[in-house]
């Protein structure tokens, strides 16, 4: 499932969290990548240490804890903590595929089943540098308003177009899901967001709302792991 997430940070913070990023240090992006993905990678990332990083997590994870959307697509177990990266002219990222195991910071291991970037700048900024993802509707290629994300399968191919013009600014990590299987991950996420909505219409004590809202947490409680 390919779902744009929308407002997971409001525009203008974004674009504030954005500029704040851009006037720090940076190093290549490369500190990241696995042996493959370093061959197609050309751009720069923000070292994770340090007051500047910290803060962009920080505000990163709590619009990621007050998005729904979000919650509701990816059921979260674990989520890398995010990372950032700029593309300026003559810079992308070819034809890859995300590590399917990322180490955390304590050492930990997680599984990468779900991949996010987090737009921190307007289109309108930069040239190029889409964000184009194969699926099975074919290539589909993405540049999202400032405070939007896109939430994709890690186990897509996908690349960065070259920039042209500007600068573009992200933050991108990746989350371990309760759910592994994607088809079931993305049936649990349509019967909710239907729960969502007839809830509002009938009301939470509908008998029907009820019966669903007890399927859904009855499906987690089968497939979770």
């Amino acid at each position: 499932m390919l779902i744009i997430i929308p407002s997971v940070l409001d525009h203008q913070v974004a674009l504030q969290l954005g500029r704040e990023i851009a006037a720090a240090d940076w190093v290549d992006g490369n500190v990241t990548s696995g042996t493959v993905a370093a061959l197609a990678k050309r751009n720069r990332q923000l070292p994770e240490e340090g007051q500047v990083a910290a803060r962009a997590r920080r505000v990163v994870q709590e619009g990621l804890a007050r998005s729904q959307l979000f919650l509701s697509a990816a059921l979260p177990k674990r989520i890398y903590p995010p990372l950032f990266n700029r593309y300026g002219v003559g810079e992308g990222f070819g034809d890859h595929i995300d590590n399917a195991i990322r180490v955390l910071p304590d050492g930990d291991q997680m599984r990468t089943d779900l991949s996010a970037t987090l737009f921190l700048n307007d289109p309108e900024e930069y040239d190029d540098g889409e964000l184009a993802i194969d699926s099975d509707f074919g290539r589909v290629a993405y540049k999202l308003r400032a405070g939007d994300m896109l939430l994709y399968p890690s186990t897509s191919l996908h690349h960065v177009t070259e920039v042209t013009r500007g600068e573009r600014i992200a933050s991108f990590f990746w989350i371990e899901s309760l759910v592994q299987d994607g088809a079931a991950r993305e049936a649990l996420f349509d019967l909710d967001q239907s729960v969502q909505a007839l809830c509002v219409e009938r009301g939470g004590t509908d008998a029907q709302v009820l019966r669903l809202t007890k399927t859904y947490h009855n499906l987690i409680r089968r497939w979770a792991k």
